[in-house]
């Protein structure tokens, strides 16, 4: 059976990158950059005040020169001025064009004002340049400031405003259909029947997509009847970008999917992963090459198949390249005796030498979706090995 890496690395090698589209400035936040932004001028485009005081030439100041009038002020916003007269500073605020003829800012704490003379303190050191940033000494013009792939936040979002770039080329957002399957699921409303249980399946798994920037999410019921699942999962799987199911792909006598999804055309790529919780796990695709994948129906094995299988996919699928993997170490010992990777949910905290430690916080079973409640994610245990000593490191994936 599949370990979990290699499990991965075949759903990864069926993913095909989405198309890109041209988006809003204003609602790209989210999104997944397709071009790279670059400075279309020099950051900052002139050489910029960063303090309120006087703009005038250093080496007037090292010469002795301690008494300057005020020519001029200049204010942020303004076209730039220049210095008439080396015996004369200009009066500027912060975020203002340094006056030609200038080359140092002295805030207004390090003189003494009379009208319009100041004189500068004594015993206070003027440094040539200070409380000026220079042009181009962020980014220069054409210099790449935020990659393709880039999930954009707040800060590309401002780099983007500020290169003046109204639209950004992005990824077209996946549509994504989540398939609770289960005669006997009722409705988060209803009144279940001793024999039934209500729907969580569905909401736990597309509000997680939704938190991982992928909103654009369907979700559904469908019965574990053979002939019904063959008729509401065809447009699915014809018409959505990536098609998520849960249950029904165990060995029981009523797991249908699995052969439902092989008769609609869906080509398998592996059935089961030697680990625990979601070893029933299954992935296939179709001819166009929608990833279909479908998790055991346990709420806990659906939830951790999500986030170690599925969300790297999307994000392939987005275009982001992977991201280095995150470690941590367990605070305690931890036993784990079947011969299968073990997925252990787990509360993270920082010791006091500021070490990632992991708590162990095992469910009760893959049904008690409630103990998944106050834990942060998941370290990944490998099969081989039984006994795992406190400080032992291991992959963490953290939930969303």
């Amino acid at each position: 059976m599949l370990t979990p890496a290699a499990a991965e690395s075949l759903i990864l090698a069926q993913i095909a990158l989405l198309p890109a589209e041209d988006c809003p400035l204003a609602q790209a936040h989210g999104r997944i950059l397709r071009l790279p932004l670059l400075a279309d001028r020099d950051f900052p485009s002139f050489d910029r005040v960063t303090m309120d005081g006087y703009a005038l030439r250093h080496a007037v100041w090292a010469a002795g020169r301690h008494e300057l009038q005020i020519a001029a002020t200049q204010h942020a916003g303004d076209p730039g001025q220049t210095l008439a007269s080396t015996e004369t500073c200009i009066e500027v605020m912060t975020g203002a064009m340094l006056p030609v003829g200038t080359d140092t800012v002295v805030p207004y704490e390090e003189a003494q004002r009379a009208g319009e003379i100041i004189t500068l303190r004594s015993g206070v050191e003027i440094k040539r340049g200070q409380a000026v940033h220079r042009r181009g000494s962020d980014h220069r013009a054409g210099e790449l400031i935020v990659a393709e792939g880039t999930r954009l936040g707040g800060g590309e979002i401002a780099v983007a405003a500020t290169c003046g770039a109204a639209t950004l080329r992005v990824t077209r957002r996946a549509r994504i259909s989540v398939v609770a399957t289960g005669t006997e699921l009722v409705e988060t409303g209803s009144t279940p029947a001793p024999h039934q249980i209500r729907r969580s399946n569905d909401y736990a798994l597309a509000a997680a997509l939704a938190l991982a920037g992928h909103p654009q999410v369907e979700r559904w019921h469908l019965p574990d009847a053979p002939a019904e699942l063959t008729i509401r999962l065809r447009p699915m799987i014809e018409g959505f970008d990536a098609v998520v199911l849960c249950g029904g792909v165990s060995a029981g006598r009523r797991d249908f999917l699995p052969r439902v999804l092989e008769e609609l055309g869906v080509r398998k790529i592996f059935h089961g992963v030697a680990q625990r919780p979601g070893k029933p796990l299954w992935f296939g695709v179709t001819p166009a090459g929608v990833p279909v994948f479908a998790l055991p129906g346990n709420p806990v094995s659906a939830y951790t198949c999500l986030h170690r299988y599925v969300l790297p996919a999307l994000e392939k699928m987005c275009g982001t390249p992977p991201a280095p993997p995150q470690t941590a170490a367990l605070s305690l010992p931890f036993d784990f005796r079947p011969k299968l990777a073990c997925l252990l949910p787990v509360k993270i905290r920082s010791s006091p030498r500021a070490e990632r430690l992991a708590d162990p916080m095992p469910t009760n079973t893959s049904g008690d979706f409630a103990g998944l409640i106050g834990t942060d994610g998941f370290v990944e245990l490998p099969a081989e090995i039984d006994e795992f000593p406190a400080g032992y490191v291991a992959q963490f994936r953290p939930w969303v």
